[in-house]
């Protein structure tokens, strides 16, 4: 295994963005995880942001496709196109000969699930493929030490699923994983203006809204913003103007699921892993930190301090990267079987 870790390759596969990074070089990839396909052949033509930034511009010839949805491949042979592109964009050396891939996970990922990446990875050049466990990743990514007895609670909101878990000496403690996240929160935003104002919205946009006027909780301040979409009865082009009240009141739902999922993973988690996370707070990663409001809504539900993820959105991939420089520290976070091994 040690000679496998060498010259690995570390990748968090995301539902909404993919990120590759190479052991001894860094950051190499950090792009939508979105292709773009020739309708009739089903073909792979462009990936990432040159893919996302032709949303809605293409021709009819061509299909906008996500081969990852709340966590789960939703294409075997798109998902596999897509990561070899990207792989690509890696220093070329990385392509001529077969290296080690480390692939960030859910907890709740089934043994088919992960046979399905396993071998996308292989078929994009992989010759061995481990696995690290997201919560797990996340904590090291936000320079929490994982290898003492203590427990300390990270939630990561991606953009298909959020993991809450409760990490301690090298192992999830206890865990719920939710295909509740950022995506499900733009789907609201969509769904409010199509209900409220008869305008359809692309998930682009929602997401726009999502970052620009969204909070998790109530705020003294007043925000409104002015979005364009289509009229679902005349069909033209129509402006409206928003405010943030109204988005909070979208993602109501799916912000009270993440929180009640909190709840149900501190019940469940040791007495004292529990007041540990009571003395040494939350710590939040992923996109969906980058929420407003989380800190003032836990606190309020939970009286429980919240830390932001330093650079929340490359949380996870730091973590495997940190864990690849450090293998010898971290081996026991890296498996390949069924289950993690700690031993």
């Amino acid at each position: 295994m040690n000679s496998f870790m060498r010259d690995l390759i570390a990748i968090d596969l995301g539902t909404t963005n993919t990120l590759i990074y190479s052991r001894g070089k860094g950051l190499m990839v950090d792009e939508p995880s979105v292709a773009m396909l020739k309708r009739d052949t089903r073909k792979v033509v462009e990936v990432g942001e040159k893919a996302k930034k032709l949303f809605d511009r293409h021709g009819p010839e061509f299909e906008m496709f996500r081969p990852l949805r709340d966590g789960v491949i939703t294409d075997f042979e798109v998902l596999s196109a897509m990561l070899r592109l990207f792989l690509n964009k890696v220093p070329r050396r990385f392509s001529l000969m077969r290296k080690a891939f480390v692939l960030a996970v859910p907890v709740g990922i089934t043994p088919v699930e992960k046979r399905a990446l396993s071998e996308a990875a292989k078929k994009a050049g992989a010759g061995e493929v481990f696995f690290v466990q997201e919560p797990i990743a996340a904590a090291i990514g936000a320079g929490l030490r994982i290898d003492q007895p203590v427990g300390r609670m990270v939630i990561d909101i991606g953009g298909g699923t959020t993991e809450v878990a409760v990490v301690c000496n090298f192992a999830v403690s206890c865990c719920e994983s939710l295909s509740i996240a950022g995506d499900e929160l733009d789907d609201a935003i969509c769904r409010y203006v199509r209900e409220q104002y008869n305008v359809e919205i692309s998930p682009t946009m929602a997401e726009s809204i999502k970052i620009r006027a969204g909070s998790a909780n109530e705020s003294d301040q007043k925000v409104k913003i002015r979005i364009r979409g289509t009229d679902k009865i005349t069909g033209e082009l129509k402006e409206l103007a928003i405010s943030g009240e109204e988005i909070r009141e979208a993602i109501h739902k799916p912000v009270l699921s993440i929180v009640s999922a909190v709840k149900r993973v501190l019940e469940k988690a040791p007495p004292n892993a529990t007041s540990d996370v009571a003395e040494e707070g939350i710590w939040l990663a992923g996109g969906g930190a980058l929420l407003n409001g989380w800190q003032n809504l836990f606190y309020r539900e939970l009286g429980v301090e919240v830390n932001i993820s330093n650079d929340p959105l490359r949380s996870t991939i730091r973590g495997i990267g940190e864990a690849a420089e450090k293998f010898k520290f971290y081996q026991n976070v890296f498996y390949n079987g069924n289950l993690p091994r700690y031993d």
